[in-house]
């Protein structure tokens, strides 16, 4: 005589079965957003922003496109983060304005990717750029972009860096980023939008 499931086994099954899809469906969408990322490059710049953290892959790349583009300024995020300290330093050694008017470095408040593109906003407004190359890496493209086109005046051009990490550290990006971009479409706009 076959074995027949009880009502609660065959419950619990197919809710297991469900969430098993359901993470595979998040998974799936979050590779194509976060790992998968086709950027293209830009044209021309006013300015050339590297947002901040990571900036041992993206100050390299911000550095190269703004020679490449000609852009007149070069406009880097000041955290004073470990995972930033290389820009940190740049923003510290080229600090004099006399010598380095084409540097512009900038504290975010708060300290995340909201009050970047937030500050990033007024320093367009200031200067009048009509286009920002923005370069960060290419598992938070996604939420900056949707972020800085919120609160920035000019035409945005996202540029990828492409970071290596591990398995175990692709998974967590993808949990902060979507979690990020969830706040992003759920949370209000930046404190100066576009007028």
């Amino acid at each position: 005589m076959p074995t027949t499931k009880t009502p609660l086994r065959l419950t619990l099954t197919r809710v297991s079965v469900a969430v098993l899809a359901l993470l595979m469906v998040w998974l799936i969408g979050a590779t194509q957003l976060f790992h998968n990322v086709n950027a293209s490059k830009p044209e021309d710049a006013d300015a050339v922003v590297m947002l901040g953290g990571a900036s041992k892959e993206r100050l390299l790349e911000a550095m190269m496109l703004r020679a490449e583009l000609d852009a007149p300024y070069l406009v880097l995020s000041n955290t004073d983060t470990p995972g930033n300290a290389s820009a940190d330093e740049y923003c510290h050694t080229h600090s004099n304005k006399a010598i380095y008017p084409d540097v512009i470095c900038f504290t975010p408040n708060p300290m995340n990717t909201r009050g970047e593109a937030d500050a990033v906003g007024l320093i367009a407004t200031k200067y009048g750029w009509k286009s920002l190359a923005v370069v960060t890496s290419k598992y938070h493209i996604a939420r900056s972009e949707r972020l800085l086109n919120q609160c920035v005046p000019s035409k945005i051009q996202m540029v990828a860096t492409d970071p290596e990490l591990s398995l175990t550290q692709w998974l967590r990006r993808f949990i902060i980023e979507s979690g990020g971009l969830l706040t992003v479409f759920l949370g209000s706009e930046c404190d100066s939008p576009i007028r």
